[in-house]
């Protein structure tokens, strides 16, 4: 897994982005670099569940990795090698189910401090690259065409722009097993929507609409389903004259709203005491939310109840 070449190659004979891009291959992601628009279109795509796997992390990680590198290698070059970043899912429906929770529940009985911990820190750091841009000048959006949940919704909320296709669900159902969003949901809410709305959305456990997100500004396009792809296409035409603006309005919001990686690795550590404080009847249930993601996942059905798969 990971980058195929060396991101110590040598400087004299810097091959094109695209052409860099094109030589990365990954097990769980899908990478190209669109030379026209400069748009660097990345795809989730686990080995296995659709979630957070290590293995997906590490391979976001080395990506990330990649994309600085890019800038790095090309910083003489008047023209940035890319303009905007997005990152979707190739998982039908879904967009990212969130935590490994069957490895939560395994390391909780282990009472396994340090495994949870290294988790939930290579989460935020992959969630404050997306948030930071990798400090590059790039405009970041989510593509989300299917349902984000858990640290999927995290994800997703960590970029400058959402898209979302009417029929993608969002939720974050921690609460349901007793425990919280420790990876993010915290911070970009209560930056969005204000601390209070942050806390009932995180307490309710339900799932939200894209259409009900768009209504209190947490999703940025609203997209027909099928046509997520295309609503990124035309987002990106219709504002990349205005791109150093809008490039610098994120930045600056960034600057006025600052969430910093201390604030997301001090989050993780408190989600780590609450998961460790969690009984056997909360960890049935996270494994029961699990089977029925499974299941899902398995049989392509409609959406899973939180509710009914923790109850």
């Amino acid at each position: 897994a990971g980058l195929t070449r060396s991101t110590d190659t040598l400087r004299e004979t810097v091959a094109p982005a695209p052409v860099e891009v094109a030589s990365w291959h990954f097990d769980n992601l899908e990478v190209h670099l669109d030379p026209g628009t400069r748009t660097f279109w990345s795809f989730m795509r686990p080995v296995g569940k659709p979630s957070f796997t290590r293995e997906l992390l590490r391979d976001i990680a080395e990506m990330q990795h990649g994309i600085r590198r890019l800038f790095a290698d090309r910083a003489a070059e008047a023209a940035k090698p890319v303009n905007y970043y997005v990152l979707g899912s190739r998982s039908p429906g879904i967009y990212n189910l969130g935590g490994d929770l069957s490895h939560f529940a395994e390391r909780i009985r282990a009472q396994d401090r340090s495994s949870l911990r290294r988790y939930g820190q290579v989460c935020v750091d992959a969630v404050y690259n997306n948030a930071v841009a990798f400090d590059t000048p790039v405009v970041t959006i989510a593509l989300v065409q299917g349902d984000a949940l858990g640290g999927g919704f995290e994800c997703a909320l960590a970029f400058d722009v959402i898209v979302a296709e009417r029929s993608a669900k969002f939720g974050l159902p921690e609460i349901l097993f007793n425990l919280f969003p420790g990876m993010g949901a915290y911070s970009f809410l209560s930056r969005r929507i204000g601390s209070v709305k942050a806390e009932q959305m995180i307490m309710s456990g339900r799932l939200y609409t894209a259409e009900e997100l768009h209504e209190m500004g947490i999703v940025d396009v609203l997209a027909e389903d099928g046509m997520g792809e295309e609503a990124v296409h035309d987002y990106i035409a219709k504002n990349s004259r205005k791109h150093n603006a809008h490039r610098a309005i994120f930045q600056a919001r960034r600057r006025v709203n600052p969430i910093t990686l201390d604030e997301l690795r001090d989050v993780v550590d408190i989600w780590v005491e609450a998961a460790l404080n969690l009984t056997e009847m909360d960890l049935k249930k996270m494994l029961r939310l699990t089977a029925a993601q499974e299941r899902r996942v398995a049989a392509a059905t409609a959406p899973v109840s939180f509710v009914a798969a923790a109850e």
